[in-house]
């Protein structure tokens, strides 16, 4: 028996359902619009009408967001970009730009000036629980739209519009900032000038020997890629931007080996590389990703192939069974 195909003429034009919802909403019965967004947006996409699909959940997640619904706001978020996904909808600048409206309705406060307001052990709690609640939900709904342009666009590590999108609300919202996630997607974005003024707001606030290791790990997350020219910019607008905040560029040994290692590559030799490595070995130890960035780094710049560490452990034990005495 063949299958039947969808019937795309038994449903209303979507804009009826989107102000029946907005009134909905608007009464104060979010919880049951919330349901009511899933059930008819799950017609729509039955039916194959995915832009229709697409209006509703965008409409409906807006909605929420304005009243404060995180929850359901970032649900029917990352909703919206399972229809992308199911449409398969091409990654566009249109598409693009009502991913940006979204995340622009998710609460952006500064957490750790709202934390600091609060002397309450109980408020510290619902403040931090709050802003893990923002996080989330929009981690989650960038991801998804990170990982949807990465399979319907040109960009083989996604829109660097969406990373630096994340970049931003990872480092906004985290009661502890996680600088590896923030220096990881603002690598796979392209603006270099808000990854350079997030690097210096963090150097004005961490610990002392925090800030050279930020700078280190943005500049080898940029070098790992193959991305000199970005890595290099990054370096110029550090200093331009700190200057201009009176404030000292980092002066350590780490430091030395990350100029050095731009000049290095610049040049290409793998001799003069090696060297440095193992000159500034306590340095590169400071974090442990580093010698891992740096075999990465090898590889890309001078073809060197990495060491697979599950061979190196089949290897020793492959020579104590053959030093074993018959």
């Amino acid at each position: 028996m063949s299958r039947e195909k969808p019937r795309r003429a038994n449903l209303p034009p979507v804009q009826s359902n989107i102000d029946k919802l907005e009134e909905v909403i608007n009464g104060g019965n979010r919880y049951g619009a919330q349901q009511m967004y899933k059930s008819i947006s799950a017609r729509y996409v039955s039916a194959e009408r995915y832009f229709e699909a697409l209006d509703l959940l965008h409409s409906g997640a807006c909605l929420q967001l304005k009243h404060g619904e995180v929850t359901c706001g970032s649900e029917l978020a990352v909703l919206f970009v399972d229809v992308l996904v199911k449409g398969k909808i091409p990654c566009d600048e249109e598409i693009l730009d009502r991913i940006w409206k979204i995340y622009k309705l998710f609460p952006q406060i500064s957490v750790h000036s709202n934390l600091d307001a609060h002397d309450d052990v109980q408020q510290l709690t619902e403040a931090i629980g709050e802003a893990k609640i923002r996080l989330h939900g929009c981690s989650s709904f960038l991801k998804a739209a990170i990982k949807w342009s990465e399979e319907f666009s040109t960009q083989k590590n996604g829109d660097p519009q969406l990373h630096t999108m994340l970049a931003e609300y990872i480092y906004s919202e985290s009661p502890e900032v996680d600088m590896v996630k923030v220096s990881y997607h603002f690598v796979r974005g392209r603006n270099i000038k808000k990854f350079a003024s997030t690097l210096v707001n963090f150097m004005s606030k961490c610990y002392p020997g925090e800030d050279d290791i930020a700078i280190a790990r943005a500049i080898l997350m940029y070098l790992s890629l193959g991305n000199l020219q970005d890595a290099n910019s990054l370096m110029d607008e550090l200093r331009k931007q700190l200057q201009s905040h009176e404030m000292d560029f980092p002066v350590s040994d780490l430091i030395k080996f990350i100029n050095l290692l731009l000049l290095t590559l610049e040049k290409e030799t793998l001799q003069l590389f090696t060297a440095m490595r193992i000159k500034y070995n306590d340095s590169v130890d400071r974090d442990h990703a580093f010698k891992e960035l740096l075999d990465e780094i090898a590889e890309k710049f001078y073809g060197v192939q990495r060491r697979d560490p599950f061979q190196d452990m089949f290897g020793d034990m492959l020579k104590v069974i053959i030093d074993i005495p018959f």
